[in-house]
Formats: structure tokens, C-alpha cells, sequence
């Protein structure tokens, strides 16, 4: 097997794949190995545009970022991005290519086999290091034939493989040893061990079934991860189970939480901020009192407008600004604040348009070229706080409401983007990441509390980007105290540093 690739398979969704590929390109990154993330094929509505600028997953800018190297799109040759229960967007090297149902893509596996092996060869050639994402689960068995995200993969690249299981899930040794059945025997011989993920209890008591595994299966534990309290990466597309912050929090932020949200990591910095509260609000949840709504992206706009409406999203929004509350809308959230969506081509279902909230004079006209660019500009609120963000959307808006713009975006000629409403309530842009920078994070939440009890409050600093780093570093901290870097280095010579450490 290759000596340059490891591939991370997991035993279920959300097992840690992302977190322990992104953990090891920071510890690798750390040692000054050229170290590179892989996923050959994503499904994911949170996206990032890369430096040369295309469409990758979030969860592998991510580890871009734990590797110390800009996006770019041959991390993640192949992205599907549901649009509905059976169809998505297929986009390939960056750019979105085709629109297909599940058994059509099943069909063009054998031509995004290529294209995941034209990135790989590229990053073979350029670093000393490739670590590989795996998606789900290897065990699928209506999935295993012409796999390229899993076993496909690593059977044609010829890379070792390591199986991580959640423990906090229950089931952690049937989860494993299950897997590992389902599997052909050649699958079963590329799977050099196992990590254990999330783990929080007394390890003397785990360590008998830690015996008996390594007997039954043959193959070695090469890790056992601990439970980490208040840890937070970008998330590739779930969404956080629980509401943030308290009874004492100065903000109450709520999102809908559409059937097919993108970017939802928008969000990020509204969750992790101490002095808020935020919270999605699910299908059948009651709609609480709040003083800012934000609108999120959406890959279905008028299929998500409609699940607003038959959720009462719509009565509960305008209720929410008769009484001053403020209201934000991204993206798709823009779009549907306007009069109208018209769709000509069928880009999200049936040709057609459809009725807006009718809450910015604007109309979206959505057509086949996606906009894709890495922006920076100043916010149109008082202060011009600076931000940095991106666009990623495929309709073009129009009308008066424009006039007065959100943003103002930087560039040769410079631009302006989105509305801000006469009486200041609404605030719309197509700019992903508003929330990111701690400027615009402060000025925004200024605008959003300038009608509350406090009114026009300040609010403490908080910087996702330092967040963000110091999780990695804390991550990368913790797989080097626990996995097994001598066993792992028999394999990966370019471990062995790790191993005399």
C-alpha cells in the first residue's frame, strides 16, 4: 500500500471523519510535513469557494485551514449538493455541471471516478502527505457498487485505511466489528486499525473491550479520543442539535431551519458568542419571541419559502416587525424577501414564479451561471465595519430596493450589494460570512439591538477566525497524546517524527 495516502472511513455519518482528518493535517502541518486534505466525493450544503475559485465542501476548507493552505478545488474533486429527496446539483473540479436524480449520478460514477483521480494525482505530485475523507459509512451495501468515496477509492488508489467509531453513540464495538463484515476481504485487509471518538468515562473499565476487539479482529486500537467539552469545528451540513446561550443573554437570535439550508455555518459566530442566545427552529416548533431573525441560504428557495409558509413562518416574521424587531436575510434568505422568484428554466423544480414575502421592493431572477467569488467590503450601517466573505448563488436580483445597499464591495471598480430597508429593519445581502469578522459581528448585533430595552448595545468581542484556530491546535494537542504514533509510523514512514516524539 501507498506510504503517502491515509484514508479515514468511519462506521457511521458524523463519527469524527472530519474532525480527526482535519487533526492530523494541523499535527502533520505542525512538523512541517506538506500535508494536503482529500475527499473524493462530498454531499454537502455547506460550501466554501476556493482560491481558484470554485465550490468545495466547508468541511474541507476546513481542513485546508488545520493543513495551513488556501481552498482549493482538487481537495474535493466532486461535490453533490441535495436540491431535493432524490436529485442535486453535481458539481465537479469547482463548477457546478449537471442537475441528476440518484439513479442518474449512479450512472456518471464512472466519470467523477476521473475526476477524483485527476485531483489526486495533482496533490500526490505536490505534497509528501495526503489525508483522505471517506463519506458515511464503507458498509452501505446499496451503495458499494461503483463507490468512489470509500473502499471504490481506497481499493484504486491502494491507501491503508483507519475505521473511527463514535462511543458516545452507543454500539461502539458492534459498529466496528460490524463493518468490518460487511466488507470484502481485500477491504478488510486495507483497514490497518481503529480509533475510538468522543469517549468520556473511566478507561480502566473500557479496556477489556479494547482486548478483546484487537483479539477478535486481529487488527490494532490505535487510539481511544476523549470527549472534548466546548470544541467546535465548521460543520459539513448537520445542524447543532441544541439552542445556545440563557436567560441572561442581551440578544435572542432565531433561525429557521430549512429543509435544504446552505451555509448554515453563517450562523456560527451567533451560536458561539457568549452573550447571545441563538437557536434553529425546526418543522412543528413553536416560534419564539426574538430580536433578530435571520433568513439563511437555501439550494431549494421556493420549496423552502414554501415550507416557511406552511411552518407560519411568514405571519410569525411580519408580526416580528410590526413590534421593531429587526430581521436579517442571506442569500436565499434575500430572494425570498423580495415580490417575486421567477425561475424560467427549472433550476429548483418547475418552471415558473412564484410570490415572495413581498418585504424589499426586489424580484430574483434565477439563471445557470452561479456566482462564486472570495469578497471583502464595508458594511452600509454606521462605522462602515469591514468584512470578509463570499458569494456563492445562481439568481440575479433587480429593483428599487437595491438602491439602497446593504454592502459596499471592494474591487477595481467596487460594487454595492443588497438592501437595507427605509426604516432600517431589514437587512439583506447575497454575502456569505457577514457574521465572521468581529467588527461587523459587533456592528451588525448593534443594528439588531438598537430597538431592545438596552438599545443600540455593545457587545464583547468575539473572533470566529481565533476560535476557530485555537479548536484546531486544541484538537491537534490531544491526537498527539492519544493516538498510537509508533504504530501509525510502521506504515507512514512520514509519521516517524510523531513517533520519536
Amino acid at each position: 500500500m501507498r506510504s503517502d495516502t491515509l484514508m479515514v472511513q468511519g462506521t457511521t455519518s458524523d463519527a469524527g471523519k472530519t474532525t480527526l482528518v482535519a487533526g492530523l493535517c494541523r499535527v502533520l502541518a505542525r512538523q512541517g510535513v506538506r500535508v494536503a486534505p482529500f475527499k473524493p466525493q462530498n454531499m454537502a450544503l455547506n460550501s466554501a469557494v476556493t482560491a481558484d475559485g470554485g465550490e468545495i465542501g466547508r468541511a474541507q476548507a476546513l481542513q485546508a485551514m488545520a493543513a495551513r493552505l488556501p481552498p482549493h478545488t482538487d481537495f474535493n474533486p466532486v461535490l453533490l449538493k441535495p436540491s431535493s429527496d432524490i436529485g442535486a446539483q453535481i458539481i465537479i473540479h469547482g463548477r457546478a455541471r449537471h442537475d441528476m436524480d440518484a439513479r442518474a449520478y449512479h450512472e456518471y460514477k464512472p466519470r467523477a471516478m476521473a475526476a477524483v483521480m485527476e485531483s489526486y494525482a495533482r496533490l500526490t505530485a505536490q505534497y509528501e502527505m495526503v489525508m483522505v475523507e471517506g463519506a458515511g459509512s464503507p458498509a452501505e451495501i446499496n451503495l458499494r457498487d461503483r463507490d468512489i468515496a470509500n473502499m471504490g477509492f481506497a481499493e484504486l488508489a491502494d491507501c491503508p485505511v483507519i475505521l473511527i467509531a463514535d462511543i458516545d453513540r452507543g454500539g461502539v464495538f458492534a459498529h466496528l466489528v460490524g463493518t468490518l463484515e460487511l466488507l470484502s476481504a481485500s477491504e478488510r485487509e486495507r483497514i490497518v486499525g481503529f480509533v475510538i471518538n468522543r469517549f468520556r468515562g473511566d478507561m480502566s473499565l473500557l479496556q477489556s473491550g479494547l482486548d478483546w476487539l484487537e483479539t477478535r479482529t486481529g487488527k490494532p486500537v490505535l487510539g481511544v479520543l476523549p470527549y472534548l467539552m466546548g470544541f467546535h469545528l465548521d460543520a459539513e451540513d448537520a445542524l447543532p442539535r441544541s439552542a445556545s446561550g440563557d436567560s441572561a443573554s442581551r440578544l435572542r437570535i432565531i433561525a429557521p431551519a430549512l429543509p435544504r439550508i446552505a451555509n448554515a455555518t453563517d450562523c456560527d459566530p451567533l451560536r458561539l458568542h457568549p452573550e447571545l442566545a441563538f437557536r434553529f427552529v425546526g418543522p412543528g416548533q413553536a416560534i419564539p419571541p426574538a430580536d433578530l431573525i435571520v433568513l439563511p441560504g437555501s439550494k431549494a428557495v421556493q420549496a423552502d419559502l414554501a415550507w416557511l409558509r406552511a411552518n407560519g413562518w411568514e405571519q410569525a416574521i411580519k408580526s416580528h416587525l410590526r413590534y421593531g424587531g429587526k430581521l436579517l436575510g442571506i442569500c436565499g434568505g434575500l430572494q425570498m424577501l423580495g415580490r417575486a422568484l421567477h425561475d424560467p428554466l427549472g433550476l429548483e423544480g418547475l418552471p415558473g414564479s412564484g410570490a415572495g414575502l413581498d418585504l424589499l421592493d426586489l424580484e430574483t431572477t434565477l439563471g445557470p451561471e452561479k456566482q462564486l467569488e472570495n469578497v471583502a467590503g464595508t458594511l452600509a450601517l454606521a462605522g462602515g465595519a469591514a468584512f470578509k466573505g463570499y458569494e456563492i448563488h445562481m439568481g440575479i436580483s433587480h429593483g428599487p430596493a437595491l438602491a439602497r445597499p446593504a454592502v459596499r464591495i471592494d474591487g477595481p471598480a467596487g460594487r454595492s450589494d443588497g438592501a437595507l430597508s427605509d426604516d432600517g429593519q431589514i437587512l439583506a445581502s447575497y454575502v456569505h460570512g457577514l457574521f465572521d469578522a468581529p467588527g461587523a459581528l459587533s456592528a451588525l448585533l448593534a443594528w439588531a439591538s438598537m430597538n431592545t430595552a438596552a438599545g443600540a448595545a455593545s457587545f464583547g468581542h468575539f473572533d470566529l477566525a481565533a476560535r476557530r484556530e485555537a479548536d484546531i491546535d486544541r484538537l491537534a494537542d490531544m491526537l498527539e497524546e492519544h493516538l498510537d504514533w509508533r504504530r501509525l509510523a510502521e506504515w507512514l514512514p512520514v509519521m516517524q517524527a510523531m513517533a520519536r516524539a
